[in-house]
């Protein structure tokens, strides 16, 4: 049995197509792979989640309904999910909630009963990367065309795509390159910490 109980995706960029500040429901494109990912983590029992920043809200380009109505299309075409959390906040607004600070995360994690040593972040950027490592949760970076060069260097997992992470977190072995100081990610989560005290 794994030993996670609840993944939590990034939403732009990584579980749906990025379009910056949309408020268009009819605009949600799921990435390949979306569906079959959270099929099989449903199969298995395990809770899924979505986070997402959205500054627009703060600089006035998005209204909370407009977040709502986006993420209720997700919900449409990928779900149920359990939980969506969103900050709303600006990059300079010094909140708890928008990655890299783990605010989000940690809240989305209570909300459906799984602590962090039980929680897997999935997202394609540094941010989301360092925030799963600041609420102790396990993050998989899954790089897109807006991941910075540096950032997968500074990831403790990466995963070529959104299916291939997924695989990981189950039991059996993943399908393709999963790094996690160069084991398999499954052998991460069991064999106690690595550099730095992270597993």
């Amino acid at each position: 049995m794994s030993p996670v109980k609840a993944v939590l995706f990034d939403r732009d960029g990584t579980l749906v197509e990025d379009v910056p500040d949309t408020a268009d429901p009819d605009r949600v494109r799921p990435v390949e792979g979306a569906r079959e990912a959270l099929d099989l983590l449903r199969e298995h029992g395990i809770r899924t989640g979505v986070v997402t920043d959205q500054p627009g809200v703060a600089r006035g380009l998005l209204s909370d309904a407009d977040v709502r109505r986006v993420n209720h299309r997700i919900d449409e075409l990928l779900g149920p999910f359990e939980v969506f959390a969103v900050c709303p906040h600006g990059p300079d607004d010094g909140c708890h909630c928008r990655r890299p600070q783990p605010g989000m995360l940690l809240w989305a994690g209570g909300r459906i009963c799984t602590g962090p040593a039980e929680l897997v972040v999935i997202g394609s950027t540094g941010a989301d990367a360092e925030a799963a490592r600041r609420a102790g949760a396990h993050g998989i970076l899954v790089p897109n065309g807006r991941t910075r060069p540096e950032e997968p260097a500074r990831a403790d997992h990466i995963a070529p795509d959104l299916l291939t992470a997924v695989r990981a977190v189950l039991d059996e072995p993943p399908m393709g390159r999963v790094l996690a100081d160069e084991r398999p990610i499954q052998q991460a989560f069991t064999s106690g910490p690595g550099p730095g005290g992270h597993p």
